[in-house]
């Protein structure tokens, strides 16, 4: 998913356990009705660099929607640090749209609200069938075992950016593959008010989807087989603190992104300011923002040794963005109707181009249109070397509590306060005892 600024931990466990509770109102049968046969209301994520270029984006295809079906879809771009806690209070209230996007990773928390229209097989069947979605993307739809909670619309993968230019000039004759060769280089690039890669540090969904890759490469999960919070294991420590330690030891990321959480590394990149970034599919937010597509290359995340693969040489989550129709909506055959179009060969690469994301519809995502190098990169990614986030009910608190901890020791790391290996395994012991009791 994009990055976020995440609810506070205690929003978000509350809502979710009211929610669970008093979701809002779905019928027995898992379906809404059909009072309300010609409007739809629709919260799309912000996927582009700002809210204005998504509209921009969005309209165009609503309209196109209403031309073929009738239908009026009533659009509204909700930033990322608000959806999360729109759609919880949405899920409380009985008060939300009738369609929205909701980020992969929160598939599993919002399932178990039971407030978001259950995928079985008779509701795949309506939009063309369960088979037609690549099977990472399925994997990010909701708790294993059960219907998934929604349906794939953009897949996403991290990749290394780096500035070929600047490269060029600290004599870098190749992007690293490794961390210890990322460090050496962003020591190379660290330079003359340059540093060698920025970072969101204040935004703990991007803070959780790097210490989740560092994990796995540890071997490491924050969670056992039977789901229960596992934050202070070795493996998860020494992830956390390998993170933190690329400003408080290394010194290849600005102390100021400390501060960053709404995309300015991404900015900073833009502007050469940084040498390299750790991103999910920027190519579109770099062009919006002046970069022309030569002046950078797109390599795989790098990894402790050797290549990127299976096992601890994980370099991504599986990113992207689900569709979900919430429970009570009025137009249940209009819903259903709007997310086949939205996952038509037709849409899904028109919005995938324009938002420089990888189709999760198999034959979408096999057009010539998405062979392009950076792609090639990201779809090798999601298809060898990529990982969903657990598939959790607490998965968003989760996200929150560690992304929080992350925040917190970047803080510390740009005061110049010592990021010890105690100092982080206490953060995350803070964070573990924050999660909901079972």
């Amino acid at each position: 998913m994009r990055s976020i600024r995440a609810a506070a931990v205690g929003a978000v466990t509350m809502s979710l356990a009211l929610a669970a509770s008093a979701c809002g109102g779905g019928s027995s049968t898992g379906g809404g009705s059909n009072d309300s046969p010609k409007t739809l209301t629709y919260w799309a994520s912000n996927q582009g660099a700002s809210i204005a270029v998504d509209k921009k984006v969005l309209q165009p295809e609503l309209d196109k929607f209403e031309e073929q079906t009738g239908i009026k879809v009533k659009l509204e771009v909700v930033p990322w640090s608000d959806l999360l806690n729109r759609i919880l209070t949405a899920t409380t209230s009985g008060q939300g749209p009738d369609v929205l996007n909701i980020g992969n990773t929160w598939s599993a928390s919002l399932q178990a609200t039971g407030a978001l229209l259950p995928w079985d097989a008779k509701n795949f069947d309506k939009i063309g069938g369960k088979d037609r979605f690549v099977d990472s993307a399925l994997g990010s739809t909701g708790a294993q075992g059960k219907d998934p909670a929604a349906v794939p619309l953009y897949s996403m993968a991290y990749a290394l950016y780096y500035n070929k230019k600047l490269f060029a000039d600290a004599d870098i004759a190749k992007p690293p593959a490794t961390w210890d060769e990322l460090i050496a280089d962003g020591k190379k690039l660290s330079k003359g008010g340059t540093w060698g890669l920025g970072a969101e540090g204040s935004n703990p969904s991007e803070n959780i989807h790097h210490t989740f890759v560092f994990a796995k490469q540890h071997g490491a999960d924050f969670f056992t087989a039977d789901g229960k919070p596992d934050f202070t294991s070795d493996g998860a420590v020494t992830a956390v603190k390998q993170y933190v330690d690329l400003m408080a030891k290394d010194k290849i990321i600005a102390p100021g992104n400390a501060e960053y959480a709404q995309n300015q590394s991404v900015s900073d990149f833009a502007k050469g300011k940084n040498a390299m970034l750790l991103w999910q599919s920027a190519s579109s937010n770099l062009k919006s923002q002046g970069m022309s597509d030569d002046a950078y290359g797109i390599a795989p995340m790098p990894v402790q040794s050797g290549t990127p693969g299976s096992g601890t040489n994980v370099n991504s989550m599986v990113a992207g963005i689900n569709m979900a129709v919430f429970k009570n909506t009025h137009n249940l055959d209009g819903a259903t109707k709007f997310v086949k179009f939205m996952t038509g060969d037709a849409e899904q690469k028109i919005l995938n181009t324009a938002y420089s994301t990888i189709p999760p519809v198999k034959t979408a995502q096999a057009d010539a249109a998405f062979n392009t190098p950076a792609n090639a990169v990201l779809k090798d990614t999601l298809a060898k070397s990529a990982v969903a986030l657990p598939q959790v009910a607490d998965e968003s608190q989760f996200e929150t509590a560690i992304g929080t901890a992350v925040k917190e020791l970047f803080a510390d790391a740009a005061a110049g306060r010592a990021v010890t290996t105690a100092s982080v395994k206490a953060k995350l012991e803070k964070a573990q005892q924050q999660m909901p009791k079972k």
